[in-house]
């Protein structure tokens, strides 16, 4: 809302040398944001009135001239050379004389041209710097009105007015008038204040002018029109008007249109004007039909939805109620009769039209945060008068007022309760004065207060917000600023130390992270090759999602880790490892959640059915990389990233947690057959698959425009197993046994198998073990590898002797010897 100080002062009597910079102290003490402070162009020298006596055409030049004689107040006119056309002898119009500097440093000084001498120069809007208009001369009167000759010009134009431009919150929709505004100041200046909407409406006489049935009275309680007869299309709106409202960021249009937004602006009150020649028959307000169109004043065709609420008459919809007009009535160049509408609508049901048509509107703008209802008439009465006395029309017989509002209700409150919330105690007296300020009806019994919130507060519903405007109108200030003690807390949950750790984990091993929104858009899994019965893709559909092309809840963290990594490597990053972890939300049956209201706490089985109703959110941790893992330099060549490094990310992530994690070929989309890695944990002597690592798929990479063999890994971290309570490890003081041995295994068993074997076989006496060698070729038979293993033995209480180790030998090679496995010739 941009508040022109010199039309708020109109209402408000500000404090003799109150600057602006205390207006803006006072606006923020009230609760009330100050986005900027607009203050005028600066003009210095000479600008004045000036009154056009006589204009002469000057002919022989490329474009039209005129040389006019101005009176400026002075005895002689001065003779000014123009090339505007849009004034008449007779206009009063502004004047910088020899002497001013216009904003950009434009100076004026006499001057011949044209074969006269210009002594001075007539201005348009965008000259003074005070709008963008410069299609013609700034027009202050015609036909001999307007100030006087040789009057000081910068009152007059505005260019000694600041405007404050205010961010309004949705709750102090009041706020968008001046009305509102001078309300909230002549309380924050603690002084007098008068209230354009207190002015009685006249008592018109005569039957209705119009037939106006209200079908939906839920949604639109009070509805009231006045016709007009005899404007003058040709009238222009007078300057100050036009000023104000270029000042408040609105557009002047012709003058029935600009009296409308200016009673807007004034009152609070939205009006609408139609062609009272184009309405055929009564007007009923209703619902939207289904197929119905209505073609709005933006030239807009739009279909309209059942919930739309609508203006029509005979011919069907001819306005989108509180919203838009529709083009089909729309006030035109000669209109001369006219319906001037003034309703309250309901301000939800505006508010869905609105986003629903994604037509926002500064109608629109006021009904959805609740306007007065009381001004409806009021409003009607202030706008008649503008046009009666600037476009000569007359009203024709009695204002309709269809009106089915109900009382508002009383609201109780405790006079000490503003005390006990805010920590100030606020004598009762005080209370009644506040709210009574607020505008509220306050009936005092004892400690007790009936209040009755006045018409244009809406959101005055409950004890809270009573105690709101106490404490804002006494002054936010005043209350003290004092830290509660913290209680004592136990620290972080097991759960969040875990999470944190895994975290902590990827990055100390180079992995970056790269949160993403948890929503995805459900084609993404048919570019990750997923099939149609895949669990994955029963997902949980946000009713409002932040985008319409992303309205599902992720049930992966591929999609957005592959969208980071794809919008990475396009930017011209070469080598990347990103990493997230974060709750993934699986879909499938759920029992709907119910709905509770807002007028009390909901009981327990109303909040346990709620939590019953949440899809479970398991919490996954995914890593994605392509590119060098190991850069390339001086030390060597290098190293690709490949699924191994997606694996052993897993490893880290399990180890980071206290779990140990077994690996075993798996099958599973967006991965490559054959190069999917399966992650397994034991949980009570049972297998459990917790998530999977490898290579994508080539079809996948080229759907999501990656580099081939990138590699990704994802597991469900809550899946892992609690750590064990830790035990220190045995210490022993005998000498350790090393032992080397090269195994001969088939293709399709795995490294991690046969290390279990090796460890299994050693029994007792183990104590650790590492592959160190991988070979294939001959003289290994084709279909198998050899795996190389070394083994470090040591007993806890005594040195292992040759007949120990040949003991342990045996046992190993008879437990791998089960499953196809040779020892390979020389060890």
């Amino acid at each position: 809302m941009r508040v022109p100080i010199g039309w708020l002062a109109e209402y408000v009597d500000v404090p003799a040398g109150t600057t602006v910079e205390d207006l803006d102290a006072a606006f923020v003490r009230l609760g009330l944001e100050v986005e900027e402070v607009h203050r005028p162009a600066e003009v210095t020298g000479p600008l004045v009135v000036g009154r056009v006596l006589e204009i002469e055409e000057l002919t022989g030049f490329k474009k039209p001239i005129r040389w006019c004689r101005v009176d400026v107040g002075e005895a002689e006119p001065r003779g000014i050379v123009c090339g505007a056309r849009n004034f008449a002898v007779g206009d009063t119009v502004v004047v910088a004389l020899p002497g001013a500097v216009l904003p950009g440093g434009f100076e004026i000084a006499a001057r011949r041209t044209y074969d006269h001498v210009s002594d001075g120069m007539v201005c348009s809007v965008r000259e003074l710097g005070i709008g963008e208009d410069h299609a013609g001369i700034l027009v202050l009167g015609t036909g001999g009105e307007g100030p006087e000759p040789g009057a000081d010009a910068r009152a007059v134009v505005g260019l000694d007015d600041v405007v404050v431009e205010l961010a309004v919150t949705p709750d102090r929709g009041y706020c968008l008038a001046m009305r509102g505004i001078a309300r909230e100041m002549g309380t924050g200046l603690a002084t007098g204040w008068r209230d354009p909407g207190a002015v009685p409406p006249p008592a018109w006489s005569g039957e209705p002018a119009w037939d106006v049935t209200v079908a939906d009275a839920g949604r639109c309680d009070r509805f009231s029109m006045v016709a007009m007869e005899g404007l003058d299309p040709t009238a222009p709106s007078p300057w100050w008007m036009r000023r104000r409202l270029a000042q408040s960021g609105i557009r002047s249009i012709s003058l029935a249109v600009d009296v409308t937004n200016y009673v807007m602006l004034e009152l609070g009150q939205p009006m609408h004007a139609f062609d009272r020649g184009a309405v055929t028959g009564p007007i009923v307000v209703r619902r939207a039909r289904e197929g119905e169109r209505l073609t709005t004043l933006d030239g807009t065709v739009r279909t309209l939805d059942a919930d739309d609420l609508l203006i029509t008459d005979d011919t069907g919809p001819i306005g989108l109620a509180a919203v838009m007009g529709g083009a089909s009535t729309e006030i035109g160049d000669g209109t001369t009769d006219v319906l001037l509408e003034a309703a309250h609508w309901e301000p939800t049901g505006v508010a869905r039209t609105a986003r629903r048509h994604r037509l926002p509107s500064e109608a629109a703008r006021r009904f959805e945060r609740g306007v007065d209802p009381e001004m409806t008439v009021v409003a009607l009465a202030r706008a008649a008068e503008l046009l009666a006395e600037y476009g000569g029309a007359r009203v024709v017989g009695a204002p309709v007022d269809v009106d089915t509002r109900a009382p508002r209700p009383a609201i109780g409150l405790d006079a000490d309760r503003p005390g006990r919330v805010s920590g100030v105690p606020y004598p009762p007296a005080q209370v009644v004065e506040l709210l009574g300020a607020v505008g509220c009806a306050v009936e005092v019994d004892g400690g007790a207060l009936t209040v009755t919130p006045p018409s244009w507060r809406p959101d005055l519903t409950d004890p809270a917000d009573l105690v709101e405007e106490v404490v804002r109108l006494a002054g936010y200030d005043d209350v003290p600023s004092v830290l509660p003690t913290a209680p004592p807390g136990r620290g972080l949950t097991e759960t969040q130390r875990r999470r944190r750790t895994l975290g902590r984990a990827l990055a100390e091993a180079g992995y970056v992270e790269a949160p993403a929104y948890p929503f995805l858009a459900p084609p993404v899994f048919d570019r990750l090759g997923l099939a149609e019965d895949d669990e994955r893709r029963r997902v949980v559909l946000v009713r409002n999602p932040l985008s319409e092309e992303e309205p599902a809840l992720r049930t992966t963290l591929l999609p957005g880790l592959l969208a980071t990594l794809a919008r990475n490597l396009a930017r011209g990053q070469r080598d990347v490892a990103v990493f997230e972890h974060g709750a993934v939300f699986p879909g499938g049956a759920g029992t709907p959640a119910p709905v509770p209201g807002v007028d009390r706490r909901p009981d327990d089985e109303t909040l346990a059915a709620l939590l019953a109703a949440v899809p479970r959110q398991p919490w996954h941790v995914a890593v994605a990389l392509s590119g060098a893992r190991e850069p390339r330099g001086w030390w060597g060549t290098g190293r690709p990233a490949g699924w191994a490094d997606a694996v052993q990310a897993a490893r880290l992530v399990a180890g980071a947690a206290g779990v140990e994690l077994f690996v075993r070929p798996g099958e599973r989309a967006p991965w490559h057959p054959g190069r999917c890695a399966e992650l397994v944990v034991h949980v009570d002597d049972a297998d459990v698959v917790v998530g999977y690592a490898g290579e994508l798929h080539p079809r996948v990479c080229a759907a999501l425009d990656l580099p081939a063999r990138t590699s990704v890994m994802e597991l469900d971290a809550d899946a892992l197993p609690a750590r064990p309570v830790p035990a220190g490890p045995p210490i022993s003081a005998f000498p350790p046994v090393f032992l080397d041995l090269a195994f001969v295994v088939p293709d399709e068993i795995t490294a991690s198998h046969v290390e279990s074997l090796v460890r299994g076989g050693a029994n007792e006496l183990f104590e650790s073990v590492r592959l160190f060698d991988v070979y294939s070729g001959p003289p290994v038979p084709a279909g198998s590898r050899s795996l190389a293993y070394s083994l470090v033995l040591r007993a806890p209480d005594r040195t292992l002797t040759a007949a120990d180790v040949a003991q342990v030998r045996e046992g190993i090679l008879t437990v791998v010897g089960m499953q196809g496995i040779t020892l390979r010739s020389g060890d």
